[in-house]
């Protein structure tokens, strides 16, 4: 773009971009990727971008900067004292893709197949690129995953490095989290530490994405009796239950046996990402209401017996709800939607509103009279 650009040895970061700006076209776009590790190696960067621009307020010329590390490039971009604060026009903060991408980046052949490889990689399109090397999800997991010469065998170690100082106690945490200890009481029992200095490191994981609040629907935040905390990436959830409590017997290449023990759980595996694709696909569901968020609810019913639902959610008017079921397993459907039925006349919320009943099967979707199942063909098309 600028003819004899890479012909010069710049003395500095001053002496590039100023020639950049100087000789750049309007509309022009310089690019810095990895910005964070750009500032590791020269600290004076970012007061040169931001004499630059300064000096250039009125030229045309765009900036982007890149970075996987949230915590640098908030610091870098946010903080009041940073010397790029108040220069930002636009702040994307880009989330892995929505599962009904993997179809066609993977070329599979259903939505269950989709189903099953998204509840490995979840939605980053580096894990996809790789897996698509791979004859098969099978091999893709052993050759990329299990195996210690496998490129994501310490995928985890190395997202934590860019976001946090302390790993170990980040890692104990995911470690329980994906374990099934879901309360604060329980992580801070096998953690053997106070439930209060918990709070901040697990909202440090929940801000970066990689847990996941929970509280019933309809409920605040702020009811932490009622809180659970969950993996919120598919590849960690994989990852920290087959992987990490089999490092050693993987770290002497006994694969053969931690395979066997993904396949005999790969389907309860799968089923707890079926859960999340089917709240998740509520708002797109196409029926002829529009239906909000949706979310698991559990507590008390009607009856003041314990009871839980996996998907519910309200109409865009407040004057239906809609409670759902989630299996990936062969299932009566019939049976189901009549202990679905059950549930929502003892849900507290439905009382005195219409309830619309919906389960999310393995199986092909239909209409089951007034109820509907929905299948993975649908919940994949739904998610673009």
């Amino acid at each position: 773009m600028l003819p004899g650009f890479d012909a010069v040895q710049y003395p500095d970061w001053q002496a590039l971009l100023a020639r950049f700006w100087a000789e750049a076209r309007p509309g022009s776009v310089l690019v810095l990727d990895e910005f964070p590790s750009m500032v590791a190696a020269a600290r004076e960067l970012p007061s040169v971008i931001q004499k630059i621009l300064d000096l250039n307020a009125t030229k045309r010329v765009h900036l982007v900067i890149a970075g996987s590390s949230q915590r640098m490039m908030h610091g870098l971009v946010l903080d009041q004292t940073a010397p790029l604060y108040g220069r930002t026009h636009e702040i994307l903060e880009i989330g892995p893709l929505r599962a009904g991408w993997i179809q066609p980046a993977l070329q599979l052949k259903d939505g269950v197949s989709a189903v099953e490889s998204y509840s490995v990689w979840g939605g980053i399109p580096r894990y996809w690129e790789l897996a698509a090397t791979c004859p098969n999800l099978t091999r893709a997991v052993r050759d990329l995953v299990l195996s210690p010469l496998g490129v994501l065998h310490d995928e985890p170690a190395g997202l934590l490095l860019d976001d946090l100082r302390d790993t170990a106690q980040a890692t104990s945490i995911l470690s329980l989290v994906g374990g099934g200890c879901h309360r604060m009481s329980e992580i801070a029992a096998r953690l053997e530490k106070p439930a209060t200095s918990l709070s901040r490191p697990l909202q440090r994981l929940v801000d970066l994405g990689l847990v996941r609040r929970e509280t019933p629907f309809g409920t605040s935040v702020r009811d932490t009796k009622r809180t659970a905390y969950r993996l919120g990436d598919p590849f960690l959830r994989f990852w920290f239950r087959f992987v990490g409590p089999n490092r050693s017997r993987l770290a002497t290449r006994r694969l053969e046996p931690v395979e066997r023990e993904v396949q005999a759980a790969f389907a309860h595996h799968v089923g707890s990402v079926w859960e999340d694709l089917a709240r998740e696909s509520v708002p797109s569901l196409g029926d002829k209401r529009e239906w909000g968020p949706a979310s698991r609810w559990w507590g008390p019913g009607l009856d003041r017996r314990p009871m839980e639902i996996d998907v519910v959610a309200e109409s865009a008017d407040g004057d239906a709800v809609l409670v759902g079921e989630v299996r990936w397993s062969a299932i009566d459907v019939e049976r189901v939607l009549a202990e679905l039925r059950r549930k929502a006349d003892n849900l507290p919320l439905a009382k005195g509103r219409r309830t619309v009943l919906a389960v999310w099967s393995k199986s092909k979707g239909r209409r089951v009279g007034s109820a509907r199942t929905i299948g993975p063909e649908e919940v994949i098309r739904r998610l673009l």
